[in-house]
């Protein structure tokens, strides 16, 4: 067989080009950063933005792309019961997802929306919700926003849930989409992100993340559903769109490994 110089050229593209599982560091998270669970860009920021989960400080903390913590804010009237994700819209809020429920005797839980992310301490606005009759406690680590509506993912060995509840002030009851499996031993799901065409939806797992495409309106686990295994396990916690092709992924610092800012090809 005869191999041209072009068509060697095109397959070593081809091949660059196909999705490895590589995860590529582009930084360290600050050593005062041992649980961030989250991250997030927001319209008209150029920084990142992570959070702690229980047991640690209710302030947001905004990154450069070489980790150094920039902006420090203290949400003075809140509490992080249990912090877990964040989510924005294209107005500049951000929204932290204060609904972590390890012990599952949690019965209402909140999303808070911050608006002023330049002040050191600000306040921020509350949405409320519980979980509809006959539905046991479920712990959640993932949600995004998305046509006025957050949409929750429950952590879950196997049958996993997913909600959706309003983007307005007060108290809600969240109404249950759907209940589903992905296929794997294990797909808890500990962050969620989708895409800013809002064509693109990816959920987040120690050791792979789930790309799902071509959904109609919130009908997402009726979509494409592709799984991307990564190199390696650890406890990533934290995912959003860097664009369209590609996303952050942040894990927790576990002795001397993880504590890493990621990004990660999709496409």
């Amino acid at each position: 067989m005869t191999f041209t110089l072009k068509s060697v050229l095109l397959f070593t593209f081809l091949l660059l080009s196909c999705n490895s599982g590589k995860l590529d560091i582009i930084a360290d998270l600050p050593n005062s950063l041992k649980e961030a669970s989250a991250i997030e860009t927001v319209s008209d920021s150029d920084l990142l933005w992570t959070i702690e989960d229980s047991g640690n400080k209710n302030n947001i903390y905004g990154l450069d792309l070489k980790g150094n913590i920039i902006k420090d804010i203290d949400i003075t009237n809140s509490s992080n019961i249990d912090w877990e994700d964040l989510t924005s819209d294209k107005q500049g809020n951000l929204y932290i997802g204060d609904f972590g429920n390890n012990s599952k005797n949690r019965d209402d839980f909140t999303i808070y929306k911050v608006s002023n992310l330049k002040a050191d301490k600000t306040t921020a606005e509350r949405i409320n919700f519980i979980l509809p009759k006959k539905v046991k406690p479920k712990d959640f680590e993932a949600f995004f926003l998305s046509e006025s509506y957050f949409y929750l993912f429950s952590k879950e060995n196997k049958s996993s849930m997913l909600f959706k509840v309003p983007n307005k002030m007060g108290l809600h009851t969240a109404k249950l989409i759907k209940t589903f499996n992905l296929d794997g031993k294990n797909h808890r799901i500990t962050s969620a992100a989708i895409s800013e065409n809002g064509k693109t939806i990816v959920l987040l797992n120690h050791n792979k993340l789930w790309k799902i495409t071509n959904f109609k309106g919130d009908n997402f686990l009726d979509g494409t559903i592709k799984e991307l295994k990564f190199e390696h396990d650890s406890q990533k916690e934290g995912i959003c769109f860097k664009d369209n092709t590609s996303v952050y992924i942040t894990d927790e610092k576990n002795k001397s490994e993880g504590g890493n800012l990621y990004t990660f090809k999709i496409n």
